[in-house]
């Protein structure tokens, strides 16, 4: 009887738990190991700062499938194992004392939230939100009202805001920045939410860092660069993320800005592969590497380098994609913000019922449906219609009257 291969997947994520069920679901007879170091079984994370922060979804609500899922697809599901070294010249991962012996190997560790880099940071009352265990930690938080501060003004930040507000917490937002979200979505829709927040209650204090968080064992008072403080209950970091690369890194694979795989999610080592936050894809359609740490790239780029694992993969050319839902604004998002694009706005921006357009040369590079539904597949269809020349007038795009299938090719 032929030996039957062993896939070893490091990382019990979103993007790692995919990429297991993928492998099943195409017929992979071999040995999985699902290696995680939380010590819950695989969940999602945009209920984390949505329903289940706000209290609105149960408890079972992220987890990803049923505890007796993994068994049943024969999964060696391993929680709470830390994968301490990666020996790719024998193909080997260690967890403490044992050794794994694998064929391939999907690295899917994921990103770890960046600390606070002052004085205060350890203080017991400085919160994080990444794991199930922080959104439980903070929704408990959450409820006992008092005053947060949020350290940054990006989309984590912003949904935890919406949902302090919406629990009657005070909020103050701290950022460097002119506008929240402006490095992603440019200064004008930055001012969309920033006027969105304002009108529900919260404090911006733009363009100010913060320099200490004071206090005895808990922070009490948030001391910024130009001097002025801010008394608060409690503290939430939410200046961005780092990927996990050092297992990769001490492994002698390639790193920069997250493990540097191709357009299969190979990595150097033909045997070695990285999905979901962690992967730096040489993207064909963009021409250049592009990481993504959203949702909708977990999900879907665990089971494409499952395929490749298999040997059947095909190119990642896959848009990015996120969605948010904050107050009464829901909106999805597609495509890759170009620096200089031309802004088109189809609709009522001020009421917040629109679709934003991004345009580099009369083609659509990217595309936002604020509280309108059942079109991002189609901003989607022009983004990639984009990529093959395809250009739109500006005058027919901006007009809802025209319908968004009459503009592709």
């Amino acid at each position: 009887m032929p030996k039957l291969d062993t896939f070893v997947i490091v990382g019990a994520s979103l993007a790692g738990a995919k990429a297991a069920e993928a492998l099943r679901s195409e017929h992979f007879a071999g040995r999985i190991v699902l290696i995680g170091d939380e010590t819950r079984r695989p969940y999602e994370r945009p209920p984390l700062t949505k329903g289940f922060l706000l209290g609105t979804a149960d408890a079972e609500s992220p987890f990803l499938h049923e505890p007796d899922w993994y068994a049943t697809h024969d999964i060696d599901l391993r929680l709470g194992a830390r994968v301490t070294e990666v020996d790719v010249r024998n193909r080997i991962v260690r967890t403490g004392a044992e050794a794994i012996a694998y064929d391939r190997l999907l690295l899917a560790t994921g990103s770890a939230p960046r600390r606070f880099p002052g004085p205060g940071g350890d203080r017991e009352n400085v919160l994080y939100l990444r794991s199930y265990d922080d959104s439980q930690r903070l929704s408990g938080v959450l409820r006992d009202g008092g005053h947060l501060t949020i350290v940054g003004s990006g989309w984590i930040g912003l949904e935890v805001a919406a949902v302090a507000r919406q629990r009657g917490i005070e909020v103050t937002v701290v950022t460097p920045d002119s506008v929240p979200l402006g490095r992603v979505l440019g200064d004008q829709i930055g001012g969309l939410f920033t006027e969105l927040h304002r009108s529900h209650g919260v404090d911006f204090r733009f363009g100010r860092r913060v320099r200490e968080l004071r206090g005895g064992t808990r922070v009490e008072q948030v001391l910024l660069d130009d001097g002025t403080t801010v008394q608060t209950d409690n503290v939430l970091v939410a200046i961005g993320a780092e990927p996990n690369v050092d297992l990769a890194e001490r492994a002698g694979l390639a790193v920069a800005d997250g493990v540097l795989v191709d357009a299969y999610h190979r990595t150097a080592d033909p045997s070695v592969f990285a999905a979901g936050d962690i992967a730096n894809v040489d993207h064909p359609r963009y021409g250049t590497r592009i990481r993504v740490e959203h949702w909708s790239n977990a999900l879907h780029s665990g089971p494409a380098a499952a395929r490749s694992m298999l040997g059947f993969g095909t190119p990642w050319t896959r848009v990015p994609y996120f969605f948010t839902d904050q107050y009464d604004l829901s909106m999805e998002y597609a495509g890759r913000l170009t620096p200089g694009a031309d802004l088109v706005v189809r609709g009522e921006l001020d009421k917040r019922e629109c679709i934003v357009f991004w345009t580099v040369g009369g083609q659509v590079v990217a595309g936002m449906n604020v509280n309108v539904w059942d079109v991002n597949d189609q901003i989607q269809n022009l983004i990639e219609a984009g990529f093959s020349g395809h250009r739109v007038d500006w005058a027919r795009l901006a007009d809802p009257a025209v319908p968004l299938a009459e503009l592709l090719p």
